[in-house]
């Protein structure tokens, strides 16, 4: 079954917690492409610009999301082995973030997972102020693994 994109929202805005606290909205969510907003309300720091953690958050999370939407759920579970993060600015007001996969590379890992119950891939994006500045940037280690 392929998980529609309101279903894909519905799993990362409220499956966890800590994501559901922040208010992390996913904007566009299918096969190859995602991106997601963190509010600036709720996620600040005691410098008056977003929180780190929440910066990371929003980065992380589109990883799970474009997992389940590009590969059979139920059959593999998304996880995050590695991320770095880079800050480049003080992050002021809601933040975004996209990142694309593309269609060669989704085969691929499809077929590592298929034969290997698992495989790894990389994800890596900027996070945007409302103004389109890039306040931070990101490359994620991933991993799908047969939930069998």
């Amino acid at each position: 079954m392929k998980l529609t994109e309101d279903m894909l929202k519905g799993f990362a805005e409220e499956k966890i917690e800590f994501v559901k606290r922040s208010g992390l909205k996913v904007l566009d969510a299918k096969a190859g492409y995602v991106r997601c907003l963190m509010p600036a309300e709720g996620n600040g720091n005691h410098f008056g610009t977003m929180y780190a953690g929440a910066m990371f958050t929003l980065a992380e999370i589109p990883g799970g999301v474009m997992a389940l939407a590009c590969f059979e759920p139920g059959k593999y579970v998304p996880l995050l082995k590695n991320m770095s993060i880079k800050y480049l600015k003080p992050a002021k007001g809601d933040i975004t973030f996209e990142t694309l996969l593309a269609k060669d590379e989704i085969n691929r890992i499809a077929s590592d997972a298929q034969e290997n119950g698992k495989a790894d891939f990389i994800l890596t994006g900027e996070l945007k102020d409302s103004e389109g500045n890039v306040v931070a940037v990101t490359e994620g280690l991933y991993q799908v693994r047969s939930s069998i």
